[in-house]
């Protein structure tokens, strides 16, 4: 039996200590430190892990904490959704996202070319310079050759960034597989097909791609999950881990209650109704903002990790 203990401040206080001092307070701070604990035994054990996340969080400032965790090889596998590449490619040269207010006047910012995204703007203007940048790059990669699944074109198009921050230019210098089954649900799908009204021979195979993550694991491989967020994200990795064998380990991080039946608010232990996450595995769903939980779970664990040598000193 567990039983809850008093949290008090240190003074110098890591985030490992916060975050370990945590599992016995109550509440959702004992599924961080469970979180937390359940991603350490992903690495401990190598597991392939399954890295999903939705846009929004790339539009936050949480996209250079993405590209650092592809780097220190805290994922195998990233799905994502197209808003998140948009936006990743956007900031590779050079746009900046202001932060603004969630009560701002919605109309009068869309008399101003801008768009909001919680507390986060994107104007216009960011889309029209992404629609030059993308044309470009999908020119470069339709002289490579016409048939592309959507993994291949975003490891293509990684190799052409040049910024240590990026998801994309870290996923294709370190053979990381980035997919996207919604590529078309966004200002990029758009461009995909204007660009196919040029050039009616560039084909993107998305079945094929969904070949691909399938056979990215097997049945005999551990498999691991970190999933922030819901959606197509979170179900494309699920479906490829359920049909081999299904999830040893899984962490779901998620503002989503578990009342709206959504994917989003799917929690680990309805999981295992499907045989998503095996009988027996260490999981952890926390509920939260993830632009919090996510960077405490997280670094408590590279923390450790480091410390055993599992993950190389940044």
């Amino acid at each position: 039996m567990v039983y809850v203990k008093d949290f008090k401040w240190t003074r110098g206080m890591t985030v490992e200590e916060l975050v370990t001092g945590l599992d016995s307070v109550g509440f959702q701070s004992v599924e961080l430190a469970k979180a937390s604990e359940t991603i350490i035994k992903m690495k401990e054990s190598g597991a392939k892990i399954f890295f999903t996340f939705t846009s929004n969080m790339v539009t936050s400032g949480l996209r250079g904490f993405f590209a650092q965790v592809i780097r220190l090889k805290m994922a195998d596998v990233v799905v994502t959704t197209v808003g998140g590449i948009e936006e990743d490619i956007m900031k590779s040269f050079g746009e900046k996202f202001p932060i603004g207010e969630f009560t701002a006047d919605d109309v009068e910012l869309h008399e101003k070319g801008t768009n909001r995204i919680g507390n986060l703007y994107v104007t216009n203007k960011s889309y029209e310079r992404f629609e030059d940048i993308i044309h470009d790059m999908l020119k470069k990669v339709y002289d490579k050759k016409k048939r592309w699944t959507v993994s291949e074109l975003l490891m293509e198009i990684g190799s052409m960034l040049n910024d240590e921050n990026s998801i994309l230019y870290q996923a294709s210098k370190n053979n990381v597989p980035i997919f996207c089954p919604a590529i078309t649900d966004g200002a990029f799908g758009f461009h995909l097909y204007m660009f196919q009204q040029k050039y009616p021979d560039f084909i993107l195979d998305v079945v094929k791609d969904f070949a691909n993550i399938l056979f990215s694991t097997s049945q005999d491989e551990m498999k691991g999950m970190i999933s922030l967020g819901g959606g197509v994200s979170k179900h494309h990795a699920i479906l490829a881990c359920l049909i081999n064998g299904g999830l040893d380990y899984a962490v779901y991080m998620t503002t989503s209650r578990e009342s709206s039946g959504s994917m989003g608010s799917a929690t680990t232990r309805e999981a295992k109704s499907w045989g998503k996450i095996k009988d027996n595995s260490d999981v952890a769903t926390v509920i939260g903002d993830v632009t919090i939980t996510f960077p405490l779970a997280m670094i408590k664990a590279l923390e450790e990790l480091s410390k055993k040598g599992l993950v190389k000193n940044d």
